[in-house]
């Protein structure tokens, strides 16, 4: 799943970027509000945490201008503003939750985890199946065939991409980019070493292999029989 923080203080920025990072999330990170408002226009993400006081567009603006849009990702405020007065204009203008500094982590993390439980306008899918491989975003889990398979951060999201986008062959740029967060060096092996590993996790001892190689452009998560 993808989200976005718009928060200007630097460190407070890293430190939730990173940390949601961790807990499997691809994070991108605005430092004010114009740049927080056009990433959330264009970016598809999940969940936007947003600061209230913030250079440029204000929380408040970037949220009306969201929801005036026709956008309705949730929103969760983060911000040291606790008059109950804040609390309800945020909550009048769409936000689906106000967490109010200083915090903990994993109250923050509990929160996105709650919010995203109830999805988009509680329509969007919390889990994703391709044949008999099954991701559960919320639990962060893995099965396939019904056995629990344990994956590192990193292999969760890569998987959560490739699923999300079954039977599309991926470049390595594009990997790159959504879950190392980098840009693509063609001197380094981090993706293929990467690939090799979840496929030895999801493909090793069943009789039909998901995870495929195509030479030259990429990789692609498919069931051939839906072919």
């Amino acid at each position: 799943m993808k989200i976005l923080i718009v928060e200007d203080e630097p460190k407070t920025g890293e430190y939730l970027r990173q940390g949601l990072s961790e807990a499997g999330f691809v994070v991108d990170l605005a430092p004010n509000g114009t740049d927080g408002l056009h990433l959330a226009l264009h970016g598809d993400y999940d969940l936007v945490v947003l600061d209230v006081m913030l250079p440029g567009l204000n929380g408040w603006q970037v949220l009306k201008s969201l929801r005036g849009s026709g956008l309705h990702m949730p929103v969760l405020f983060l911000t040291a503003r606790d008059r109950v007065e804040d609390r309800v204009k945020g909550l009048e203008l769409g936000a689906d939750d106000y967490l109010v500094k200083p915090f903990s982590f994993a109250e923050l993390l509990a929160r996105v985890r709650t919010i995203l439980r109830r999805g988009r306008s509680g329509t969007e899918a919390t889990t994703l199946r391709v044949a008999d491989l099954e991701l559960d975003l919320l639990r962060r889990r893995v099965t396939r065939a019904g056995k629990r398979i344990d994956l590192t951060a990193k292999e969760f999201g890569l998987l959560e991409l490739l699923m999300r986008r079954h039977g599309e062959v991926l470049p390595r740029s594009l990997i790159a980019s959504q879950v190392w967060d980098m840009n693509f060096d063609s001197d380094t092996n981090v993706i293929e070493v990467a690939v090799r590993r979840l496929r030895s996790k999801i493909d090793d001892g069943h009789d039909v292999r998901l995870i495929q190689t195509v030479r030259g452009m990429g990789y692609v998560l498919d069931d051939p029989k839906e072919g």
